[in-house]
């Protein structure tokens, strides 16, 4: 079983907050992506979305498609209008040889709204979780048909965002729904990423690597700012840089026989946080403890 290390352009261009980086030509992303050593990258909004030409740059660059972050709206539509809406997105990931597919509920989601504290992510009563759950097996059994896993994105300003609330989804939803473990949400959503790998291996889809700064993280709830102030104080950043231990995190997954992509990925402003020195930190970083933990680079 093996790995391989991918980057999310996340670090260089902000999606949900344009000004960060914003004005990166994508060349730029893409060529410090390579040179820093990673195999593959995550999908972001200035790629473009017609087959041929996204493989063609990617090609250029010796990179391959990770998969992209799908937005979904299960809470307000049926789980049939979800599966029209994702068919496209669905589509290039297949044509681009991806093997996942990630997915968060976005309907409600407070994450991208600079104005709405972060304290205040919504929640779901016992029958929205129901139909929830429902509706995100349907999806998932959907995309499973069509050979990518599924890997839901637990994160802060959703209704996944906390221990309990990843209980509930893991409760309601069936075994197609498959999970992005995310370490940088998890810690700061108090879901302990540990216990997840140890408990439900088996809905281990994705790896997402992101470190914390639990200090500027209790400031920003103190203070009632929102996820995007929590991205600008720098209350994320990358493995090696932060508070958490990632030897752990990768000895848990060389002892569940993980296979698959490990992503390094932290929202910060790129005029403070240069992105390709803090890539090259976070990768360095888990190419030790992935080395230590007898984890295999794919070559």
């Amino acid at each position: 079983m093996t790995i391989r290390f991918g980057a999310s352009p996340i670090a260089w261009i902000n999606d949900d907050m344009p000004e960060l980086g914003g004005d990166t030509p994508l060349e730029k992303v893409l060529q410090d992506i390579r040179e820093v050593g990673f195999a593959g990258v995550e999908l972001g909004g200035k790629f473009p979305r017609d087959p041929t030409r996204l493989r063609g740059l990617l090609d250029s660059y010796d990179l391959d498609l990770i998969g992209g972050w799908y937005s979904a709206n299960l809470l307000t539509r049926s789980a049939d209008a979800e599966i029209s809406a994702l068919r496209e997105h669905l589509e290039l990931l297949q044509a681009l040889g991806c093997s996942v597919f990630v997915i968060a509920e976005t309907s409600n989601a407070i994450h991208g709204r600079r104005d709405t504290p972060l304290r205040d992510s919504p929640v779901l009563d016992a029958e929205q979780w129901k139909v929830f759950g429902e509706r995100m097996t349907t999806v998932a059994d959907y995309v499973d048909r069509h050979g990518l896993r599924f890997a839901y994105h637990f994160h802060l300003g959703t209704v996944v965002e906390t221990a309990d609330e990843l209980d509930k989804f893991l409760t309601h939803t069936g075994p197609t729904v498959g999970l992005t473990l995310d370490t940088g949400h998890g810690a700061l959503g108090g879901i302990d990423v540990l216990g997840t790998l140890r408990q439900s291996p088996e809905r281990i889809a994705h790896v997402h690597c992101k470190d914390v700064r639990q200090g500027l993280f209790q400031k920003i709830m103190t203070s009632g700012g929102s996820f995007l102030d929590g991205v600008v104080e720098g209350m994320f950043t990358v493995p090696g840089d932060g508070d958490l231990n990632f030897h752990p995190v990768l000895e848990s997954l060389a002892g569940m026989d993980y296979s698959g992509w490990v992503v390094v990925e932290a929202e910060q402003d790129p005029a403070i946080a240069d992105p390709r020195v803090y890539a090259q930190l976070g990768l360095d970083a888990l190419r030790h403890h992935a080395g230590l933990a007898g984890l295999k680079e794919a070559a």
